[in-house]
């Protein structure tokens, strides 16, 4: 007979499957979406701009950076190569830095400056509204009628003002992004899966979305912006950790239009370490669903289609997918002992409503196995060869999973944390080595516990499920458990490297006796 807690716990655990089930079933609308509309994001050739054309606009571009010193020079290098009009072309090194990136800007800044390009090198001591308040402190002594942004981990591609600024000619369009692309992909295990998450977001999503006229995000980088339509949805505002999704959509609230196009590429540095990566999900996700709290009662109450309104709602809340696959874990044993405890089994049930159930959750879980495999299809011609990297993105996927389930409960109860960024380390070449580069290190926290213990939930999940005669569950556990893993001991072992860097450091100051 079934118990109260048996109910509410099997209740539970259907909305988490149904969740999951939902994400899982949207990432093959994204790729419905995709095949129908992709050559919507492509740009015209035709109408690419001319370096002597009279009518091109003056541009400010934004370089906002703190504390990036492996990788300003790059950075400031690769835009004064930007194809424009110097005499209609900005430049604006929006520096929060605190080391010695500070006075590397400043010599680039004075020796491009030198050389007649209008460049400008704005320090700020305070880092109110950190990167937010940065761009809008420069966006009010900016010249140009237009604000283009690329961060520090950036290279733009020097034709990306001569390929975007012509679609502004319609006056709706609000901002145009471009497509990330990869500097250092293929440098590791960290860096494969990365960009196999890249692609899917930025070939599949964002062309889904911008192709059909459904809303999209501005990406934070890479994209320009039309002054008057930062100015018109409220400006830059810091009471999230994404304010470019914030923005975003703002602006789509005013009615402004996006256009996104996936052949004009800007290629970035991947973080290759895990301390890196995990700090940027963190501020991803907990960004993202800070955004979904601001503004989904606005959203939800504007004039619009359905159809927008639903990819704009899935979209905001889509990092949820974390906490429903710990949810998902945490109920793997309980749900395997369960007959023990009330006397219910699954297997009890018809088998017409087993098999049924069965194949609509498989359908719904190979989605995002088939979103990024598919991805990689419309991006290279070796993608089959690069589909063995597949189940190591769900294994990193699953393994920050507390992380960002920590990120979403902090942006749903309202829990403020200070904005952290990147680290930048210019890893490039294969031969490049992260031990040499830890000035910028994320220290160690304790989701380096939360990941080991549920790591052994998970490998505990796996052997009782063969002692009850259940073992319809390993697979699964078995990814998700070595992802747990993997994660933890990529920290802890970031964690030595800087600890044994200090150690030394320590040792070489005191002085060796005679």
């Amino acid at each position: 007979m079934l118990t109260v807690v048996t109910v509410l716990f099997l209740g539970i655990y259907a909305l988490d499957i149904l969740g999951l089930f939902f994400f899982g079933i949207h990432t093959y609308i994204m790729v419905y979406l995709y095949k129908k509309y992709n050559t919507n994001c492509d740009t015209d050739p035709s109408r690419n701009l001319s370096l002597d054309d009279p009518s091109l606009p003056v541009v400010t571009v934004q370089l906002p950076i703190f504390n990036e010193f492996y990788v300003v020079d790059r950075l400031i290098d690769s835009t004064i190569a930007l194809k424009y009009p110097k005499d209609k072309l900005e430049i604006q090194v929006l520096d929060d830095s605190t080391d010695e990136t500070i006075q590397k800007a400043a010599s680039l800044v004075a020796k491009y400056k030198a050389q007649g390009f209008d460049i400008h090198h704005l320090h700020r001591t305070n880092r109110v509204g950190h990167k937010a308040g940065a761009l809008d402190e420069g966006m009010r002594v900016s010249k140009g009628d237009y604000i283009a942004i690329f961060d520090a981990d950036f290279m733009p591609d020097p034709e990306f003002l001569l390929k975007t600024m012509a679609y502004f000619d319609d006056p709706q369009i609000g901002m145009v992004q471009a497509r990330w692309g990869h500097i250092n992909a293929d440098y590791n295990i960290l860096t494969k899966a990365q960009s196999f998450g890249i692609d899917g977001h930025f070939m599949i999503e964002q062309v889904a979305r911008n192709g059909s006229k459904l809303w999209m995000n501005f990406n934070g980088t890479a994209g320009t912006w039309r002054k008057k339509t930062i100015e018109d949805a409220g400006g830059w505002e810091h009471d999230t950790l994404t304010e470019d999704f914030d923005l975003s959509y703002r602006a789509e609230l005013r009615g402004w239009k996006f256009r996104y196009f996936k052949d004009v590429v800007c290629p970035a540095e991947i973080p290759a370490m895990m301390s890196a990566y995990k700090s940027q999900q963190f501020r991803w996700c907990k960004g993202s669903i800070q955004t979904a709290v601001k503004l989904l009662p606005r959203i939800w109450k504007a004039d619009l289609p359905w159809k927008t309104k639903a990819e704009a709602v899935t979209h905001l809340i889509n990092y949820s997918v974390h906490p429903l696959m710990i949810v998902n874990i945490l109920f793997s044993a309980p749900l395997l002992l369960m007959e023990y405890w009330s006397g219910f089994s699954f297997y009890d049930l018809p088998l017409e409503v087993l098999s049924g159930t069965a194949a609509v959750l498989s359908i719904g879980s190979v989605g995002p196995l088939f979103f990024y495999a598919y991805s990689q299809k419309t991006l290279y011609k070796d993608w089959k060869k690069r589909l063995v990297y597949l189940p190591i993105l769900i294994m990193i996927g699953t393994g920050i999973a507390i992380v960002n389930t920590r990120a979403w409960l902090e942006a749903v109860l309202g829990i403020q944390s200070s904005f952290k960024r990147t680290p930048k380390l210019r890893i490039e070449k294969n031969s490049d080595s992260l031990k040499e580069r830890l000035k910028y290190t994320v220290p160690l926290d304790f989701h380096v516990v939360l990941e080991f213990l549920l790591g052994c939930y998970c490998v505990f999940s796996v052997v009782l499920s063969f002692l009850v005669g259940r073992p319809y569950i390993v697979g699964f556990l078995l990814i998700y458990g070595i992802g747990f893993f993997f994660v933890a001991f990529k920290s802890f072992q970031e964690f030595t490297w800087k600890y044994k860097e200090a150690r030394n450091a320590t040792q070489e100051e005191i002085p060796q006796e005679a």
